[in-house]
């Protein structure tokens, strides 16, 4: 009876397993630091709507960043699903390029997610329902054929500037209730600061260490149509000039970022480093300047928050 029991039982557990990798997989595929950042966004669109809103509901604003970040998690898994030529030529070492997550079941996991993702706005103002939708539809069209919107720089940088703003429309939207008239300045300027950022020097600083796989996907990327000496020469343009304007608005208007201020100074001294050392290695060497990217995304986000909430 006992060896019965275990027999019956063995095959559930197996397949409980299997699926508990397969999501742990997916979850490691769809980029743990980008689903951090997406959090940080929302949150910091937010605390800084707090100007316009009487008393935003903390229970409704988590629902609200959940349902974001469901979205964020199905758009870049499906992008794995979509990367698997051009990261295998660059050595990802994410779970689909190194075969150990299928990728049909990833664009499965993902299409669950994505609708998750909407049902998980129930409750919350309708506003956000269409900012969700609009940012998978935006997700679609970037990484699945026919349209494949990554291989320009144009369709890049649309797609990542319109879901960039729709992160802190989101955060705002919830903390009101969708019943604000008026945006904060502090909002509009550091959302409009950070997507600038994501864009303007994420894309070059990815690019330094993807050439080589967009090149043979037929991508027609900064660093494939520039070569990577300009691709960093543009980051550093980049970077130093948003740091001079962001600073320049916060002290014309008087908006209390002055912190935020700081920590985008020490990102772009850190991008300059990261990208000059990148000049002189190896492959991991050209990853630096996306990790310091990476890294000011959240530190900018989290002095927001701190100094806001």
């Amino acid at each position: 009876m006992v060896s019965l029991s275990v027999s019956n039982q063995a095959p559930g557990a197996t397949a409980l397993r299997s699926s508990a990798r397969m999501l742990r997989l997916c979850f490691v595929e769809a980029r743990p630091a980008v689903l951090a950042v997406s959090t940080l966004r929302f949150m910091t669109g937010a605390a800084l709507a707090v100007p316009v809103s009487a008393a935003p509901e903390p229970a409704k604003v988590l629902q609200g960043a959940a349902a974001w970040v469901l979205s964020i998690f199905a758009i870049y898994l499906l992008n794995g699903v979509t990367d698997v030529t051009e990261d295998r030529v660059n050595g990802s070492r994410r779970p689909i390029a190194r075969g150990d997550l299928d990728p049909l079941s990833a664009a499965t996991v993902a299409a669950f997610v994505a609708g998750l993702s909407i049902a998980a706005t129930a409750g919350l103002p309708h506003e956000l329902t269409w900012i969700i939708g609009i940012n998978l539809v935006l997700g679609y069209l970037y990484s699945a054929p026919p349209f494949h919107l990554k291989s320009g720089s144009v369709g890049t940088v649309m797609v990542l500037c319109t879901s960039g703003l729709l992160s802190y429309w989101g955060g705002l939207t919830v903390a009101t209730g969708g019943e604000s008239t008026s945006t904060p300045t502090g909002l509009i300027v550091f959302a409009i600061a950070a997507t600038c950022w994501m864009t303007f020097v994420g894309i070059p600083a990815k690019d330094l260490s993807d050439i080589a796989g967009d090149a043979v996907a037929g991508r027609r990327t900064i660093g494939v149509t520039c070569g990577e000496r300009m691709s960093r020469h543009l980051m550093y343009v980049a970077a130093l000039t948003l740091a001079a304007a962001f600073g320049a608005v916060v002290g014309f208007l008087g908006v209390p970022l002055a912190g935020v201020c700081l920590a985008v100074i020490a990102g772009t001294v850190a991008v300059i480093v990261a990208g000059r050392s990148a000049a002189r290695g190896g492959p991991d060497q050209q990853r630096r300047p996306y990790r310091a990217f990476m890294a000011t995304q959240h530190l900018v986000h989290i002095t927001a928050l701190i100094s806001n909430i």
